[in-house]
């Protein structure tokens, strides 16, 4: 697979990540099999997608296991992200920066992960009452231990409309702060077809600065791979249940969307999907733009990997561009 650098350094992954998330946390509980997911995690290795994403709140905690397991074996084969920076309660999710925190919480990951080293630790979210550039300062002691080769932070804002102003305006200012601290490797933030919002402001930003770009959730949680109907539901505990752009109305209303990479694939040949199309697409925006689409089996795992090798033309381009925005119950 083509190689991607993460950041000014030498932090080299493979074009097409692999977000570990869906294994452990966020969609229907029911269908997450720990043998499935370890199967997929390998997979992925296989194929060079070596970016594995996680974070100590997925779980919390169990996704880091299940990734651990993993890199036991496999530890030269991965590049390792986690995130640092959110406590999950029973019914609620709260932020937590404190240094001393941080640290403890990194010493955490590491055994969970079975490594000695994370290769980019990721501030999840600010904590509103500590300070960024102290929590900041407590990750670079991190770096300078020996215990994390880069850092990255996650975008702070809401989901936008295609034509929302201002969205990343709160992550940019967070990191013009942390960039004088200690270097940003990397930014991770929401890039699909249908939330293309990072265009305006963050990705240049980062361009400009040498600062990779993490394009989390490229396939828009699962919708622009057409393999969910309009109307299906959802389990409670997967977060598409409260999402204003899943609902059936919603669902039914945005197929356009869909549609359009269809046709986009089908000039590609057989096989092309387009999940694959919405990956190559944001492959497209940018050398420094690494997608980490979330998967839990490794037939998933597989079209997302072979999403690199699809080039679409100038024409792909702009037929993709001028797909309809993505519409939510509350528009």
């Amino acid at each position: 697979m083509e190689r991607r650098t993460v950041g000014a350094g030498a932090l080299s992954v493979g074009a097409v990540g692999l977000g570990c998330m869906p294994m452990s946390w966020g969609y229907s509980g029911s269908r997450q099999r720990g043998d499935e997911s370890l199967r997929a995690v390998h997979r992925a290795l296989d194929l060079g997608s070596t970016l594995l994403d996680t974070a100590d709140m997925y779980g919390p905690f169990t996704n880091e296991l299940l990734v651990g397991r993993v890199l036991k074996e496999r530890r030269g084969d991965a590049f390792v992200s986690t995130k640092v920076g959110l406590l999950v309660g029973e019914q609620h999710i709260v932020a937590n920066g404190r240094p001393g925190y941080v640290k403890r919480a990194c010493d955490a990951s590491l055994r969970r992960l079975q490594t000695d080293v994370i290769d980019l630790y990721q501030l999840h979210r600010a904590d509103p009452e500590v300070p960024v550039e102290e929590t900041w300062g407590a990750m670079a002691d991190l770096v300078r231990a020996g215990k994390v080769r880069a850092l990255g932070l996650c975008a702070v804002g809401a989901r936008g409309g295609r034509r929302s102003g201002g969205l990343h305006d709160g992550t940019i200012r967070q990191l013009r702060r942390v960039q004088q601290v200690f270097p940003v490797s990397a930014v991770e933030a929401e890039l699909s077809v249908w939330s293309p919002d990072a265009l305006d402001t963050l990705l240049p930003w980062c361009e400009e600065r040498g600062v990779g770009f993490l394009a989390a959730m490229p396939l828009g949680n699962g919708f622009l791979t057409g393999t969910l109907t309009p109307g299906q539901g959802f389990e409670p505990d997967d977060m598409r249940a409260r999402h204003p752009r899943f609902t059936a109305e919603m669902m039914a209303a945005n197929q356009p969307i869909v549609a359009g990479l269809r046709r986009v694939a089908a000039r590609h040949g057989d096989g092309v999907t387009a999940a694959q199309v919405a990956l190559a697409w944001v492959l497209a925006q940018g050398r420094h733009v690494v997608p980490v689409p979330g998967a839990k089996q490794a037939h998933w795992v597989e079209e997302n990997a072979g999403a690199a090798a699809l080039r679409l033309t100038s024409r792909d381009l702009v037929e993709v561009a001028e797909l309809p925005g993505a519409r939510g119950s509350w528009e």
